[in-house]
């Protein structure tokens, strides 16, 4: 099943960085549990792909998820992107979830009552306040017509994407990010495309010359990301073809945000399945430019393109600078590269211990983010094949397959998948990956997704005295969600930097507030937050093991 067959050379190593982390003791103590709570917490949801037995390539990918407070009341809720069957085969209805928080570690789904009980091929969701009302958004991507869910604020959504001008515009859309491309306050919208596929569309593809199989990506034809400018009276601008990022080449799985020069104008990265990834450079005028290949993120190190499935961009080592981490395909191992400045990335996957353990799963959702809350950021991937007759293929991993939890210690990074606990190594299909503090204790909880199966929800337990600081920003002449926003904190002489993200990970969206853990520190002696519009506002002797609400221009307020 493998569409590439190479190996990664070595990388160099990291160098010059501070870490505040303890090395791992000597049993590799994670000193935290993951628990599967999806049953006690209400959610109930299984996703439908569809499947019928006509090998549909949409029905290899699964969906997304996402964290987001959309009754504002500092709570985060869920909510579930399904697909549905396809005309001419129905069985069963199957919608959008959205499930409310109680507070209480449950959940109540009010999808109908949000009217958000809509039927569609669903694939991804970005959630951002375009309107700067206060309420968070929700754009759908789907296969066909993508979707605009405007917030009203009483606990409801209304489908806005003909009147926002996003109608007529059917595609096999994946992933999606808002993004304030021109710093104008305003938060404007990118839609990852995949290939143009459609049921009247689809090839007969076979691995022994009789029975259909699915497709690779290879059978299609490519379809270029569209980029929408907000207007900033609800409607949209399609600036695609204007804008430098029209390549009808492409095959977008993923999507995120990054300032990769650190002028301050957000960057845009996108995964490409079988094709070159793409770095966007904000060109500060409307436009972009593709410098992925210059950057060293378009292709292997041997001049391959991958299969890039999910993306995520962070600052890993504490440098300053975000790296970059994206899933491929079985066989071609987790890319993860460093920064190593002047517009340069070097792929350090191999080196530092995450490249070996990828090599045989095939990663969809990932994510940068300290689960220990010892102040080095981890990576959590999601993993699963897309065909079940893989379990046919002697010596194949198989079909359902174990996550990876790659604990960062130091820049060395150790897969403890399977000393978390609470079911989090059980192999699944996985796909969708978010991030959310559901329970408000100050850690990040895990929100997973699978192929044709069920949500899953693990609790983050800590087991050790590590604390946390957490901000929820409100821009005011910024975009009210801070979107493309930066927090650094400094402490003993150790920087971190998180930026505010919509997109990253696969099809999903994580909460926008960002968790920094800093050990057992009590005081940050430094936060700087440097706004989308350029604006700094710089706060010092902060406490740490707080939530924190910031204003553009105001004070730190305990949350």
């Amino acid at each position: 099943m493998n569409r590439r067959d190479f190996l990664y050379r070595t990388s160099l190593g990291l160098a010059g960085t501070a870490w505040l982390g303890n090395p791992l003791d000597a049993q590799g103590t994670p000193g935290f549990r993951l628990v599967d709570v999806t049953k006690s917490s209400g959610l109930t949801f299984t996703h439908n792909n569809g499947a019928f037995g006509g090998k549909f390539l949409p029905e290899t990918l699964g969906s997304g998820c996402a964290f987001i407070d959309y009754d504002a009341d500092g709570w985060p809720d869920i909510l579930l992107v399904n697909g549905s069957d396809w005309p001419g085969h129905r069985r069963r209805r199957t919608t959008l979830a959205l499930y409310r928080n109680n507070r209480n570690g449950t959940f109540t789904d009010v999808t109908k009552a949000a009217g958000l009980d809509i039927e569609m091929y669903g694939m991804g969701v970005a959630v951002g306040d375009y309107n700067n009302d206060g309420f968070p958004d929700i754009f759908i991507t789907a296969v066909g017509q993508s979707r605009l869910f405007r917030n009203t604020g009483k606990g409801t959504f209304v489908d806005v994407t003909t009147a926002a001008g996003l109608g007529k515009r059917e595609a096999f859309s994946t992933s999606a990010m808002w993004v304030d491309i021109d710093r104008d306050g305003h938060l404007d919208l990118l839609v990852c495309n995949y290939v143009r596929w459609t049921p009247e569309q689809d090839v007969f593809c076979s691995l022994d010359g009789k029975q259909k199989s699915y497709c690779t990506p290879e059978a299609y034809r490519g379809g270029t990301c569209w980029l929408f400018r907000n207007r900033g009276n609800g409607t949209f601008e399609d600036i695609t073809a204007s804008c430098g990022i029209f390549d009808s080449n492409s095959k977008a799985l993923g999507v995120a945000l990054i300032d990769d020069d650190q002028d301050g104008w957000p960057d845009l990265l996108v995964a490409n399945d079988t094709e070159p990834n793409k770095l966007y450079r904000n060109l500060k005028n409307g436009k972009f430019r593709d410098v992925g290949l210059a950057a060293g993120l378009a292709l292997s190190e041997d001049g391959k393109a991958r299969a890039g499935m999910g993306i995520d961009a962070a600052d890993f080592d504490n440098s300053g600078r975000s790296g970059i981490a994206v899933t491929n395909f079985e066989g071609e191992m987790i890319g993860l590269y460093r920064s190593e400045g002047a517009g340069r990335y070097r792929d350090v996957a191999t080196r530092v211990g995450v490249g070996a353990p990828s090599k045989n799963r095939l990663g969809f959702g990932c994510l940068f983010g300290d689960l220990d809350l010892d102040g080095d950021l981890d990576l959590v991937v999601v993993n699963g094949h897309i065909d079940d007759t893989v379990r046919n293929i002697p010596g194949n991993v198989g079909y359902a397959q174990p996550p990876h939890l790659f604990l960062n210690d130091r820049g060395a990074f150790r897969d403890v998948a399977a000393q978390v606990g609470g079911g989090f190594e059980q192999p699944r299909v996985g796909r969708g990956l978010a991030f959310g503090d559901f329970d408000n204790d100050g850690d990040l909880d895990v929100l997973m997704t699978t192929n044709n199966g069920p949500a899953v929800l693990f609790r983050n337990d800590r087991q050790t005295n590590n604390r946390s600081v957490r901000f929820t920003l409100t821009g005011v002449t910024s975009n009210r969600d801070a979107i493309g926003a930066t927090v650094r904190i400094t402490h003993g002489g150790i920087t971190q930097t998180r930026m505010v993200r919509s997109g990253s990970s696969y099809l999903s969206q994580s909460e926008l507030p960002v968790t920094f853990g800093v050990g057992t520190r009590d005081l940050l002696d430094r936060v700087v937050i440097t706004w989308p519009n350029g604006r700094v506002d710089d706060f010092k002797n902060v406490a740490a093991g707080q939530r924190y609400r910031v204003k553009e221009g105001g004070a730190l307020e305990r949350a």
